[in-house]
Protein backbone atom coordinates (compact mmCIF):
# COMPACT_ATOMS: atom_id res chain seq x y z
CA UNK A 1 0.00 0.00 0.00
CA UNK A 2 1.29 3.45 -0.93
CA UNK A 3 0.29 6.65 0.87
CA UNK A 4 0.57 10.05 -0.82
CA UNK A 5 0.18 13.27 1.17
CA UNK A 6 0.01 16.85 -0.05
CA UNK A 7 -1.43 20.16 1.09
CA UNK A 8 -4.05 21.63 -1.23
CA UNK A 9 -3.67 25.38 -1.84
CA UNK A 10 -6.94 27.37 -1.62
CA UNK A 11 -7.21 27.95 -5.40
CA UNK A 12 -7.22 24.19 -5.95
CA UNK A 13 -9.85 23.22 -3.35
CA UNK A 14 -12.84 23.28 -5.68
CA UNK A 15 -11.09 21.02 -8.15
CA UNK A 16 -9.83 18.67 -5.42
CA UNK A 17 -13.42 18.19 -4.21
CA UNK A 18 -14.45 16.89 -7.64
CA UNK A 19 -14.02 13.23 -8.67
CA UNK A 20 -10.89 12.66 -10.77
CA UNK A 21 -11.07 11.32 -14.31
CA UNK A 22 -7.52 10.79 -15.52
CA UNK A 23 -5.34 7.82 -14.50
CA UNK A 24 -8.20 6.90 -12.17
CA UNK A 25 -11.96 7.35 -12.47
CA UNK A 26 -13.43 8.27 -9.09
CA UNK A 27 -16.87 8.60 -7.55
CA UNK A 28 -17.73 10.45 -4.36
CA UNK A 29 -18.29 8.17 -1.35
CA UNK A 30 -19.22 10.62 1.34
CA UNK A 31 -17.97 14.08 2.21
CA UNK A 32 -14.45 14.62 0.90
CA UNK A 33 -13.94 10.90 0.28
CA UNK A 34 -13.51 9.33 -3.17
CA UNK A 35 -13.09 5.75 -4.35
CA UNK A 36 -12.13 4.36 -7.74
CA UNK A 37 -14.56 2.75 -10.18
CA UNK A 38 -11.81 2.31 -12.77
CA UNK A 39 -8.03 2.50 -12.75
CA UNK A 40 -4.97 0.22 -12.54
CA UNK A 41 -5.29 -0.20 -8.76
CA UNK A 42 -6.48 -3.07 -6.59
CA UNK A 43 -7.26 -0.62 -3.78
CA UNK A 44 -7.72 3.14 -3.97
CA UNK A 45 -9.08 5.83 -1.65
CA UNK A 46 -8.63 9.60 -1.71
CA UNK A 47 -9.69 11.73 1.24
CA UNK A 48 -9.47 15.41 2.16
CA UNK A 49 -8.80 16.46 5.78
CA UNK A 50 -9.15 20.02 7.11
CA UNK A 51 -6.70 20.91 9.89
CA UNK A 52 -7.10 23.25 12.81
CA UNK A 53 -5.39 26.01 10.85
CA UNK A 54 -7.91 25.53 7.98
CA UNK A 55 -5.30 23.93 5.72
CA UNK A 56 -6.58 21.01 3.67
CA UNK A 57 -4.51 17.84 3.33
CA UNK A 58 -5.12 15.30 0.60
CA UNK A 59 -4.39 11.65 1.36
CA UNK A 60 -4.32 8.98 -1.34
CA UNK A 61 -3.99 5.32 -0.35
CA UNK A 62 -3.56 2.96 -3.25
CA UNK A 63 -2.08 -0.34 -4.37
CA UNK A 64 -0.99 -0.84 -8.00
CA UNK A 65 -2.37 -3.98 -9.66
CA UNK A 66 -0.07 -7.06 -9.70
CA UNK A 67 2.62 -7.30 -12.39
CA UNK A 68 2.44 -3.65 -13.37
CA UNK A 69 6.16 -3.21 -13.95
CA UNK A 70 8.82 -1.01 -15.53
CA UNK A 71 8.33 2.75 -15.10
CA UNK A 72 4.54 2.56 -14.68
CA UNK A 73 4.31 2.38 -10.84
CA UNK A 74 6.51 5.49 -10.67
CA UNK A 75 4.48 7.21 -13.40
CA UNK A 76 1.19 6.43 -11.61
CA UNK A 77 2.60 7.82 -8.36
CA UNK A 78 3.73 11.00 -10.07
CA UNK A 79 0.38 11.45 -11.84
CA UNK A 80 -1.61 10.97 -8.64
CA UNK A 81 0.58 13.37 -6.67
CA UNK A 82 0.62 16.05 -9.37
CA UNK A 83 -1.74 18.86 -10.24
CA UNK A 84 -5.00 17.65 -11.79
CA UNK A 85 -6.00 19.12 -15.15
CA UNK A 86 -9.66 18.38 -16.01
CA UNK A 87 -10.04 16.19 -19.09
CA UNK A 88 -6.29 15.59 -19.41
CA UNK A 89 -4.54 12.22 -19.38
CA UNK A 90 -0.75 11.82 -19.47
CA UNK A 91 0.71 11.02 -22.91
CA UNK A 92 1.91 7.61 -21.66
CA UNK A 93 -1.53 6.58 -20.37
CA UNK A 94 -4.16 4.75 -22.46
CA UNK A 95 -6.75 6.99 -24.15
CA UNK A 96 -9.44 5.19 -22.12
CA UNK A 97 -8.80 4.36 -18.46
CA UNK A 98 -8.16 0.67 -17.73
CA UNK A 99 -9.19 -1.25 -14.64
CA UNK A 100 -7.03 -3.37 -12.32
CA UNK A 101 -7.73 -6.59 -14.21
CA UNK A 102 -6.69 -5.10 -17.54
CA UNK A 103 -3.55 -3.63 -15.92
CA UNK A 104 -2.54 -7.04 -14.55
CA UNK A 105 -3.26 -8.74 -17.86
CA UNK A 106 -1.24 -6.17 -19.80
CA UNK A 107 1.60 -6.39 -17.29
CA UNK A 108 1.69 -10.16 -17.77
CA UNK A 109 1.43 -9.92 -21.54
CA UNK A 110 4.21 -7.34 -21.82
CA UNK A 111 6.55 -9.57 -19.80
CA UNK A 112 5.70 -12.43 -22.14
CA UNK A 113 6.30 -10.11 -25.09
CA UNK A 114 9.85 -9.45 -23.86
CA UNK A 115 10.50 -13.19 -23.77
CA UNK A 116 8.94 -13.81 -27.17
CA UNK A 117 10.80 -10.86 -28.70
CA UNK A 118 14.07 -12.43 -27.60
CA UNK A 119 13.13 -15.94 -28.71
CA UNK A 120 11.88 -14.75 -32.08
CA UNK A 121 14.99 -12.69 -32.80
CA UNK A 122 17.77 -15.01 -31.67
CA UNK A 123 18.15 -16.87 -34.97
CA UNK A 124 17.92 -13.73 -37.08
CA UNK A 125 20.73 -12.05 -35.18
CA UNK A 126 23.02 -15.08 -34.91
CA UNK A 127 22.61 -16.97 -38.18
CA UNK A 128 25.49 -15.16 -39.87
CA UNK A 129 27.78 -16.38 -37.05
CA UNK A 130 26.32 -19.90 -37.01
CA UNK A 131 26.73 -20.09 -40.78
CA UNK A 132 30.39 -19.14 -40.43
CA UNK A 133 30.98 -22.05 -38.04
CA UNK A 134 29.09 -24.44 -40.30
CA UNK A 135 30.63 -23.13 -43.52
CA UNK A 136 27.28 -22.03 -45.06
CA UNK A 137 26.99 -19.26 -47.67
CA UNK A 138 24.39 -16.46 -47.99
CA UNK A 139 21.88 -18.49 -50.08
CA UNK A 140 22.02 -21.25 -47.44
CA UNK A 141 21.28 -18.69 -44.74
CA UNK A 142 18.33 -17.33 -46.67
CA UNK A 143 17.04 -20.84 -47.31
CA UNK A 144 17.33 -21.70 -43.60
CA UNK A 145 15.51 -18.56 -42.53
CA UNK A 146 12.80 -19.34 -45.05
CA UNK A 147 12.54 -23.01 -44.06
CA UNK A 148 12.27 -22.15 -40.37
CA UNK A 149 8.98 -20.49 -41.16
CA UNK A 150 7.37 -23.87 -41.75
CA UNK A 151 6.95 -23.87 -37.98
CA UNK A 152 4.03 -21.52 -38.49
CA UNK A 153 1.91 -24.57 -39.33
CA UNK A 154 2.24 -25.57 -35.70
CA UNK A 155 1.20 -22.06 -34.73
CA UNK A 156 -2.08 -22.51 -36.59
CA UNK A 157 -2.81 -25.70 -34.68
CA UNK A 158 -2.01 -24.07 -31.34
CA UNK A 159 -4.02 -20.94 -32.09
CA UNK A 160 -7.02 -23.02 -33.15
CA UNK A 161 -6.65 -25.06 -29.95
CA UNK A 162 -6.82 -21.84 -27.96
CA UNK A 163 -10.24 -21.13 -29.49
CA UNK A 164 -11.49 -24.34 -27.89
CA UNK A 165 -9.53 -24.80 -24.67
CA UNK A 166 -8.67 -21.21 -23.73
CA UNK A 167 -6.00 -18.62 -24.38
CA UNK A 168 -4.11 -18.76 -21.09
CA UNK A 169 -3.10 -22.42 -21.04
CA UNK A 170 -1.89 -22.53 -24.64
CA UNK A 171 -0.03 -19.22 -24.27
CA UNK A 172 1.90 -20.27 -21.17
CA UNK A 173 2.77 -23.76 -22.38
CA UNK A 174 3.85 -22.55 -25.84
CA UNK A 175 6.15 -19.91 -24.33
CA UNK A 176 7.67 -22.46 -21.94
CA UNK A 177 8.26 -24.90 -24.80
CA UNK A 178 9.93 -22.18 -26.86
CA UNK A 179 12.41 -21.49 -24.03
CA UNK A 180 13.32 -25.18 -23.77
CA UNK A 181 13.69 -25.66 -27.53
CA UNK A 182 15.85 -22.56 -27.74
CA UNK A 183 18.25 -24.04 -25.20
CA UNK A 184 18.44 -27.25 -27.24
CA UNK A 185 19.34 -25.17 -30.30
CA UNK A 186 22.61 -24.25 -28.62
CA UNK A 187 23.78 -27.85 -29.13
CA UNK A 188 22.92 -28.07 -32.85
CA UNK A 189 25.75 -29.88 -34.74
CA UNK A 190 24.90 -28.33 -38.13
CA UNK A 191 22.74 -25.72 -39.84
CA UNK A 192 20.03 -28.28 -40.68
CA UNK A 193 19.51 -29.28 -37.05
CA UNK A 194 19.54 -25.66 -35.96
CA UNK A 195 16.89 -24.92 -38.57
CA UNK A 196 14.66 -27.79 -37.43
CA UNK A 197 14.81 -26.79 -33.77
CA UNK A 198 14.23 -23.15 -34.59
CA UNK A 199 11.25 -24.11 -36.76
CA UNK A 200 9.69 -25.59 -33.63
CA UNK A 201 10.60 -22.49 -31.66
CA UNK A 202 9.10 -20.32 -34.39
CA UNK A 203 5.83 -22.24 -34.25
CA UNK A 204 5.52 -21.85 -30.48
CA UNK A 205 6.58 -18.18 -30.55
CA UNK A 206 4.23 -17.32 -33.42
CA UNK A 207 1.28 -18.95 -31.68
CA UNK A 208 2.12 -17.11 -28.47
CA UNK A 209 2.37 -13.75 -30.25
CA UNK A 210 -1.01 -14.36 -31.90
CA UNK A 211 -2.53 -15.11 -28.50
CA UNK A 212 -0.89 -12.07 -26.91
CA UNK A 213 -2.65 -9.75 -29.32
CA UNK A 214 -5.95 -11.62 -28.99
CA UNK A 215 -5.94 -11.46 -25.18
CA UNK A 216 -4.93 -7.78 -25.24
CA UNK A 217 -7.78 -6.90 -27.62
CA UNK A 218 -10.28 -8.98 -25.62
CA UNK A 219 -9.29 -7.36 -22.30
CA UNK A 220 -8.59 -3.72 -23.14
CA UNK A 221 -11.44 -1.16 -23.37
CA UNK A 222 -12.63 -0.22 -26.86
CA UNK A 223 -10.82 3.12 -26.81
CA UNK A 224 -7.43 1.63 -25.92
CA UNK A 225 -7.04 -1.57 -27.94
CA UNK A 226 -4.42 -0.20 -30.35
CA UNK A 227 -2.61 1.30 -27.37
CA UNK A 228 -2.47 -2.17 -25.85
CA UNK A 229 -0.94 -3.56 -29.05
CA UNK A 230 1.61 -0.74 -28.98
CA UNK A 231 2.69 -1.76 -25.46
CA UNK A 232 3.20 -5.33 -26.63
CA UNK A 233 5.20 -4.11 -29.61
CA UNK A 234 7.46 -1.89 -27.50
CA UNK A 235 8.19 -4.63 -24.99
CA UNK A 236 8.63 -7.18 -27.77
CA UNK A 237 11.20 -4.85 -29.29
CA UNK A 238 12.85 -4.65 -25.87
CA UNK A 239 13.17 -8.43 -25.91
CA UNK A 240 14.70 -8.30 -29.38
CA UNK A 241 17.05 -5.61 -28.10
CA UNK A 242 18.27 -7.97 -25.38
CA UNK A 243 19.58 -10.23 -28.16
CA UNK A 244 21.55 -7.28 -29.51
CA UNK A 245 23.04 -6.63 -26.08
CA UNK A 246 24.11 -10.28 -25.98
CA UNK A 247 25.29 -10.39 -29.60
CA UNK A 248 28.93 -9.37 -28.88
CA UNK A 249 29.24 -12.79 -27.20
CA UNK A 250 29.13 -14.21 -30.73
CA UNK A 251 32.47 -12.52 -31.46
CA UNK A 252 34.25 -14.10 -28.48
CA UNK A 253 34.73 -17.45 -30.23
CA UNK A 254 33.52 -19.45 -33.20
CA UNK A 255 30.86 -21.06 -30.98
CA UNK A 256 30.01 -17.95 -28.98
CA UNK A 257 26.64 -17.58 -30.72
CA UNK A 258 25.41 -20.71 -28.93
CA UNK A 259 25.28 -18.92 -25.56
CA UNK A 260 22.56 -16.62 -26.88
CA UNK A 261 20.20 -19.60 -27.30
CA UNK A 262 20.71 -20.79 -23.71
CA UNK A 263 19.86 -17.47 -22.03
CA UNK A 264 16.02 -17.89 -22.36
CA UNK A 265 16.17 -20.47 -19.56
CA UNK A 266 16.41 -17.43 -17.28
CA UNK A 267 12.82 -16.58 -18.27
CA UNK A 268 11.35 -19.68 -16.58
CA UNK A 269 11.01 -18.21 -13.02
CA UNK A 270 9.21 -15.19 -14.48
CA UNK A 271 6.85 -17.53 -16.35
CA UNK A 272 5.92 -19.17 -13.05
CA UNK A 273 5.06 -15.78 -11.56
CA UNK A 274 2.92 -14.89 -14.59
CA UNK A 275 1.09 -18.23 -14.38
CA UNK A 276 -0.03 -17.36 -10.83
CA UNK A 277 -1.74 -14.08 -11.71
CA UNK A 278 -2.74 -14.17 -15.41
CA UNK A 279 -6.48 -14.91 -15.71
CA UNK A 280 -8.25 -16.48 -18.66
CA UNK A 281 -9.57 -13.99 -21.19
CA UNK A 282 -12.91 -12.67 -19.97
CA UNK A 283 -14.46 -12.77 -23.44
CA UNK A 284 -13.46 -16.40 -23.84
CA UNK A 285 -15.12 -17.18 -20.49
CA UNK A 286 -18.39 -15.51 -21.52
CA UNK A 287 -20.79 -17.74 -23.45
CA UNK A 288 -20.42 -17.15 -27.18
CA UNK A 289 -21.63 -18.77 -30.38
CA UNK A 290 -19.47 -21.21 -32.32
CA UNK A 291 -18.79 -19.37 -35.55
CA UNK A 292 -17.43 -20.84 -38.78
CA UNK A 293 -14.93 -19.46 -41.27
CA UNK A 294 -17.67 -19.45 -43.90
CA UNK A 295 -19.19 -15.99 -43.88
CA UNK A 296 -15.93 -14.34 -42.82
CA UNK A 297 -14.05 -14.99 -46.06
CA UNK A 298 -13.86 -11.36 -47.19
CA UNK A 299 -12.26 -10.15 -43.97
CA UNK A 300 -9.95 -13.17 -43.89
CA UNK A 301 -8.87 -12.65 -47.48
CA UNK A 302 -8.36 -8.92 -46.96
CA UNK A 303 -6.04 -9.36 -43.98
CA UNK A 304 -4.25 -12.39 -45.44
CA UNK A 305 -3.40 -10.64 -48.71
CA UNK A 306 -2.23 -7.61 -46.75
CA UNK A 307 0.01 -9.78 -44.58
CA UNK A 308 1.52 -11.42 -47.66
CA UNK A 309 2.25 -8.11 -49.40
CA UNK A 310 3.80 -6.54 -46.31
CA UNK A 311 5.98 -9.56 -45.51
CA UNK A 312 7.44 -9.58 -49.04
CA UNK A 313 9.45 -6.55 -47.95
CA UNK A 314 9.71 -6.63 -44.16
CA UNK A 315 11.11 -10.17 -43.90
CA UNK A 316 14.22 -9.64 -46.04
CA UNK A 317 14.60 -6.06 -44.78
CA UNK A 318 14.90 -7.34 -41.19
CA UNK A 319 16.20 -10.88 -41.53
CA UNK A 320 19.06 -10.03 -43.91
CA UNK A 321 20.05 -6.77 -42.25
CA UNK A 322 22.89 -8.26 -40.21
CA UNK A 323 24.30 -9.92 -43.32
CA UNK A 324 24.02 -6.60 -45.20
CA UNK A 325 25.78 -4.66 -42.45
CA UNK A 326 28.48 -7.26 -42.02
CA UNK A 327 29.35 -7.98 -45.65
CA UNK A 328 28.29 -4.87 -47.59
CA UNK A 329 29.20 -2.25 -44.98
CA UNK A 330 31.98 -4.13 -43.13
CA UNK A 331 30.45 -3.87 -39.64
CA UNK A 332 31.72 -6.01 -36.74
CA UNK A 333 29.30 -7.74 -34.36
CA UNK A 334 29.68 -4.93 -31.83
CA UNK A 335 29.07 -2.26 -34.48
CA UNK A 336 26.02 -4.16 -35.78
CA UNK A 337 24.63 -4.16 -32.24
CA UNK A 338 25.33 -0.45 -31.87
CA UNK A 339 23.72 0.40 -35.21
CA UNK A 340 20.58 -1.63 -34.58
CA UNK A 341 20.19 -0.39 -31.01
CA UNK A 342 20.68 3.28 -31.87
CA UNK A 343 18.52 3.26 -34.99
CA UNK A 344 15.78 0.81 -33.96
CA UNK A 345 15.20 2.01 -30.40
CA UNK A 346 13.57 5.28 -31.57
CA UNK A 347 10.97 3.06 -33.22
CA UNK A 348 9.33 2.95 -29.81
CA UNK A 349 8.29 6.56 -30.41
CA UNK A 350 6.48 5.50 -33.57
CA UNK A 351 4.82 2.56 -31.85
CA UNK A 352 3.45 4.65 -28.99
CA UNK A 353 2.44 7.48 -31.30
CA UNK A 354 0.84 5.08 -33.77
CA UNK A 355 -1.15 3.33 -31.03
CA UNK A 356 -2.50 6.58 -29.61
CA UNK A 357 -3.35 8.03 -33.02
CA UNK A 358 -5.00 4.76 -34.11
CA UNK A 359 -7.25 4.88 -31.03
CA UNK A 360 -8.06 8.58 -31.21
CA UNK A 361 -7.98 9.35 -34.95
CA UNK A 362 -8.62 5.97 -36.58
CA UNK A 363 -6.56 3.04 -37.89
CA UNK A 364 -6.51 3.32 -41.68
CA UNK A 365 -4.66 6.57 -42.37
CA UNK A 366 -2.11 5.92 -39.65
CA UNK A 367 -1.45 2.44 -41.05
CA UNK A 368 -1.13 3.60 -44.66
CA UNK A 369 1.14 6.56 -43.88
CA UNK A 370 3.35 4.42 -41.68
CA UNK A 371 3.66 1.75 -44.35
CA UNK A 372 4.62 4.11 -47.16
CA UNK A 373 7.03 6.15 -45.04
CA UNK A 374 8.69 3.16 -43.39
CA UNK A 375 9.32 1.40 -46.71
CA UNK A 376 10.62 4.51 -48.44
CA UNK A 377 13.09 5.35 -45.66
CA UNK A 378 14.30 1.73 -45.41
CA UNK A 379 15.03 1.49 -49.14
CA UNK A 380 16.87 4.80 -49.00
CA UNK A 381 18.86 3.56 -45.99
CA UNK A 382 20.26 0.42 -47.68
CA UNK A 383 21.26 2.52 -50.69
CA UNK A 384 23.09 5.10 -48.54
CA UNK A 385 26.39 5.02 -46.69
CA UNK A 386 27.94 6.84 -43.77
CA UNK A 387 25.87 9.02 -41.45
CA UNK A 388 22.90 9.31 -43.88
CA UNK A 389 22.42 5.55 -43.54
CA UNK A 390 22.11 5.91 -39.75
CA UNK A 391 19.73 8.89 -40.02
CA UNK A 392 17.51 7.22 -42.61
CA UNK A 393 17.33 4.06 -40.49
CA UNK A 394 16.08 6.10 -37.52
CA UNK A 395 13.42 7.78 -39.66
CA UNK A 396 12.36 4.44 -41.14
CA UNK A 397 12.11 2.88 -37.68
CA UNK A 398 9.90 5.64 -36.29
CA UNK A 399 7.60 5.87 -39.31
CA UNK A 400 7.34 2.15 -39.99
CA UNK A 401 6.66 1.35 -36.33
CA UNK A 402 3.37 3.24 -36.51
CA UNK A 403 2.01 0.39 -38.64
CA UNK A 404 2.30 -2.18 -35.87
CA UNK A 405 -0.48 -0.97 -33.52
CA UNK A 406 -2.56 0.67 -36.25
CA UNK A 407 -2.94 -2.47 -38.37
CA UNK A 408 -1.96 -5.18 -35.88
CA UNK A 409 -5.21 -4.66 -33.98
CA UNK A 410 -7.36 -5.64 -36.99
CA UNK A 411 -6.66 -9.37 -36.81
CA UNK A 412 -8.28 -9.90 -33.39
CA UNK A 413 -10.94 -7.22 -33.96
CA UNK A 414 -12.47 -8.50 -37.21
CA UNK A 415 -13.31 -12.04 -36.08
CA UNK A 416 -15.63 -13.47 -33.40
CA UNK A 417 -14.27 -15.02 -30.22
CA UNK A 418 -14.54 -18.63 -31.40
CA UNK A 419 -12.58 -17.85 -34.60
CA UNK A 420 -9.94 -15.37 -33.45
CA UNK A 421 -7.17 -17.89 -32.95
CA UNK A 422 -7.83 -19.92 -36.10
CA UNK A 423 -8.37 -16.90 -38.37
CA UNK A 424 -5.23 -15.16 -37.13
CA UNK A 425 -3.31 -18.39 -37.52
CA UNK A 426 -4.35 -18.56 -41.17
CA UNK A 427 -3.43 -14.91 -41.71
CA UNK A 428 -0.05 -15.58 -40.13
CA UNK A 429 0.57 -18.57 -42.41
CA UNK A 430 -0.17 -16.47 -45.48
CA UNK A 431 2.09 -13.74 -44.12
CA UNK A 432 4.86 -16.28 -43.58
CA UNK A 433 4.36 -17.38 -47.16
CA UNK A 434 5.04 -13.79 -48.16
CA UNK A 435 8.17 -13.70 -46.01
CA UNK A 436 9.45 -16.94 -47.59
CA UNK A 437 8.89 -15.54 -51.08
CA UNK A 438 10.50 -12.26 -50.05
CA UNK A 439 13.57 -13.93 -48.51
CA UNK A 440 14.13 -16.23 -51.47
CA UNK A 441 13.62 -13.39 -53.94
CA UNK A 442 15.93 -11.09 -51.98
CA UNK A 443 18.60 -13.78 -51.89
CA UNK A 444 18.46 -14.32 -55.65
CA UNK A 445 18.15 -10.64 -56.57
CA UNK A 446 20.86 -9.45 -54.19
CA UNK A 447 23.26 -12.09 -55.55
CA UNK A 448 22.44 -11.08 -59.13
CA UNK A 449 22.74 -7.33 -58.50
CA UNK A 450 25.50 -7.64 -55.88
CA UNK A 451 23.58 -5.86 -53.12
CA UNK A 452 20.49 -5.91 -50.93
CA UNK A 453 19.39 -2.38 -51.91
CA UNK A 454 18.22 -3.09 -55.48
CA UNK A 455 16.40 -6.22 -54.27
CA UNK A 456 14.45 -4.23 -51.66
CA UNK A 457 13.53 -1.61 -54.25
CA UNK A 458 11.71 -4.32 -56.24
CA UNK A 459 10.10 -5.94 -53.20
CA UNK A 460 8.83 -2.55 -51.97
CA UNK A 461 6.00 -2.90 -54.49
CA UNK A 462 4.27 -5.29 -52.06
CA UNK A 463 3.73 -2.95 -49.10
CA UNK A 464 2.86 -0.06 -51.40
CA UNK A 465 0.01 -2.17 -52.80
CA UNK A 466 -1.00 -3.03 -49.24
CA UNK A 467 -1.19 0.64 -48.25
CA UNK A 468 -3.62 1.26 -51.12
CA UNK A 469 -5.68 -1.73 -49.96
CA UNK A 470 -5.84 -0.37 -46.41
CA UNK A 471 -7.20 2.98 -47.57
CA UNK A 472 -9.68 1.47 -50.02
CA UNK A 473 -11.07 -1.59 -48.27
CA UNK A 474 -10.34 -1.68 -44.53
CA UNK A 475 -13.23 -0.86 -42.15
CA UNK A 476 -12.73 1.63 -39.31
CA UNK A 477 -12.95 -0.15 -35.94
CA UNK A 478 -11.75 2.48 -33.45
CA UNK A 479 -14.07 2.96 -30.42
CA UNK A 480 -16.34 0.08 -31.50
CA UNK A 481 -16.99 -2.78 -29.11
CA UNK A 482 -15.94 -6.21 -30.37
CA UNK A 483 -19.55 -7.38 -30.10
CA UNK A 484 -20.62 -4.60 -32.49
CA UNK A 485 -17.91 -5.53 -34.98
CA UNK A 486 -18.81 -9.23 -34.61
CA UNK A 487 -22.55 -9.57 -33.92
CA UNK A 488 -22.16 -13.36 -33.40
CA UNK A 489 -20.63 -12.58 -30.00
CA UNK A 490 -23.65 -10.67 -28.71
CA UNK A 491 -25.35 -12.52 -25.89
CA UNK A 492 -29.05 -13.19 -26.50
CA UNK A 493 -31.38 -10.97 -24.45
CA UNK A 494 -32.70 -12.60 -21.26
CA UNK A 495 -36.00 -14.38 -21.76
Amino acid sequence: MTLLLRTIPPPGLDLARQPRHDVVVEIADGADRFVAISGPFTTYERTLHTGADATVEERINYQVAPLVWGPFPWLYRRALAGQVTPGHRPWWFPPETTNARAATVMGSLTLLAVMLGYLGSALTQTITFAAEEFGADRPAQGATLAAVRIGVLGALALAALADRSGRRRVLLWATTAACGLSALSAFAPNLLTLGILQALVRGAVTASVILLTIVAVEEMPSGSRAFGISLLSVTGALGAGLVLFALPIADTSTEGWRVIFVLPLLFLPVLLRIARVLPESQRFMVAHARARIKGHGRRLGLLAVSAFLLALFTAPASQLMNEFLRNERGFSAARISLFLLLTNTPGGIGIVMGGRLADTRGRRQVGAIGTIGGVAFTVAMVLAQGWPMWALSVMGSITGAMVVPALGVYGPELFPTSLRGKANGIITIVGVGGSVVGLLAAGVLSARWDGLGPALMVLAIGPMMMAALVLAAYPETAHRELEDINPEDRLPPPS
